[in-house]
């Protein structure tokens, strides 16, 4: 089952893996012209009700397989307020074709007729709430009608995000649906059917810039609606904690902070003026330096804990005791990923290993990517934790449900790209589910590696991703 929100970043992968969205409408139009004759027998009276999205576009193309039958199509609204190129395409064929078509532009000029059936394709999957004018009469009046009425995709009225139905939603007798099933179907007092359009399941497995629909922002935000990330880290090195924090920020983060032992604190606070730096006492992490940093954690919307601690025994003894106390959301990298099979923690964790510090955890691996996959979501089940698994393809997985992430390059293999990741990660981290951080994550960071590998090659250093992460995310 997939919601709205989900089935739009499904359309837009398969569009990315070279499956258009015109060809998946052509297939869609097609389902529901099946599902029509299945129901009424040729030179019935059909009347399709459209709207002006793709829904209504899948319902304009079904037309054109309609000749056996007495259908009119009815356009709720202007043809020249169509809002996609392909519905309005699928329009104007039917007219230059001569078909049956009609344009309401006011709720008082709509007539159903007496169809033998009728076609709802007024609203989609992204749409919630009661129905307005012209819907709203259009739906009462299919409600009214005697004949049997189809919905396309959904009935008109149902939020396929919480499956809960409108008041005055279509009550529909038949849906065809496309490529999976929606909340709220399997309450309906109807026949559902899952036509199949063609859409590959690499679009669910393999992550693509579909993924990237999952990101929003409003534009009333104030400073800190976006997210603030803490990093923890430093001591032996230094370098990592800023490229974690300056990725975070890049990434879309409102504010970031690096808390660092004072011995390295300046330092760090040197690689850029946009960092907020709290420094304290020492040359590395400790235990004693847990409770002021549990605090400090605790007013933010996302940790990330490991670049540039290093693997001290004090240090790793103080990342058990914080992820212990931790109860958000942590994006652990690094030495600090060893504690992690043995913690018992309230946080939810990102995990992101590369192979070899996989195998230091407990997991294991393969050279084969569909193998791994599998070894990867069975060892996040055991460990309850998300897992973002380095390597030249990214696997993401909660346990549960699993991908793959295939940007990226050999150039990316220098020191520093897996800090950008975190940062990245945890700035994503703020806004969206564990688990679709890591996946947008990882494709971003490969995307960005890709986009300056073009220029330095094999010469690409770690800082080179941060002015990319921005046009992989954003534009």
């Amino acid at each position: 089952m997939l919601t709205g929100s989900e089935m739009a970043v499904v359309d837009a992968n398969a569009e990315a893996l070279g499956v258009p969205r015109k060809q998946l409408m052509e297939s869609s139009g097609n389902a529901v012209a099946r599902a029509v004759r299945e129901r009424v027998d040729p030179g019935a009276q059909i009347t399709v009700v459209a709207g002006r999205g793709n829904n209504g576009g899948d319902a304009l193309v079904a037309a054109r397989f309609l000749d056996e039958y007495d259908c009119r199509v009815v356009l709720l609204g202007r043809p020249d307020t169509i809002t996609t190129d392909i519905a309005r395409e699928n329009w104007a064929a039917l007219e230059q074709a001569d078909y049956p078509t009609e344009q309401i532009r006011d709720s008082s000029q709509f007539d159903l007729g007496d169809p033998d059936l009728a076609v709802d394709a007024m609203l989609g999957t992204g749409i919630s709430g009661a129905l307005r004018e012209p819907a709203a009469t259009a739906a009462a009046a299919m409600n009214a009608s005697d004949a049997a009425v189809l919905s396309v995709d959904v009935p008109s009225g149902l939020d396929c995000e919480t499956g809960d139905l409108a008041e005055n939603a279509v009550e529909a007798d038949h849906v065809v649906t496309f490529h999976d099933a929606k909340p709220g179907l399997d309450a309906l007092a109807a026949s559902v059917t899952v036509a199949d359009i063609g859409i590959p399941a690499a679009a669910q497995r393999f992550v693509e810039r579909g993924d990237l629909n999952r990101l929003s922002r409003d534009p009333a935000s104030h400073k800190g609606d976006n997210g603030e990330v803490l990093v923890v880290g430093g001591g032996p090195y230094t370098g990592a904690p800023a490229l974690s924090a300056q990725a975070a920020l890049r990434a879309g983060a409102d504010l970031v902070r690096v808390a660092a032992p004072d011995g390295v604190a300046r330092e760090i606070q040197g690689y850029s003026e946009n960092l907020i730096v709290r420094a304290y006492d020492g040359e590395r992490l400790a235990p004693t330096h847990v409770d002021w940093l549990a605090d400090l954690a605790a007013d933010h919307d996302t940790l990330v804990l490991g670049p540039g601690l290093g693997g001290a025994d004090e240090t790793l003894e103080a990342v058990g005791s914080l992820l212990e106390r931790f109860e958000g959301t942590a994006v652990v990298d690094a030495d600090a990923l060893q504690v992690v099979p043995e913690v018992e923690t309230d946080a939810e964790l990102v995990c992101t290993p590369h192979q070899g510090e996989l195998l230091k955890m407990g997991g294991e691996t393969s050279n084969d990517w569909r193998e791994r996959a599998d070894l990867v979501e069975g060892f996040a089940a055991d460990i309850g934790h998300t897992l973002l698994v380095k390597g030249a393809d990214d696997v993401i997985s909660d346990g549960e449900r699993t991908r793959v992430s295939r940007t990226g390059n050999a150039g990316m293999t220098v020191g520093g790209t897996g800090d950008v990741l975190a940062g990245v990660t945890g700035a994503l981290a703020c806004v969206l589910d564990p688990r679709h951080a890591a996946a947008v994550g990882a494709y971003a960071n490969g995307a960005a590696g890709d986009a300056v590998v073009e220029e330095y090659g094999s010469g690409l250093v770690a800082t080179d991703l941060l002015s990319a992460v921005p046009g992989v995310l954003w534009d």
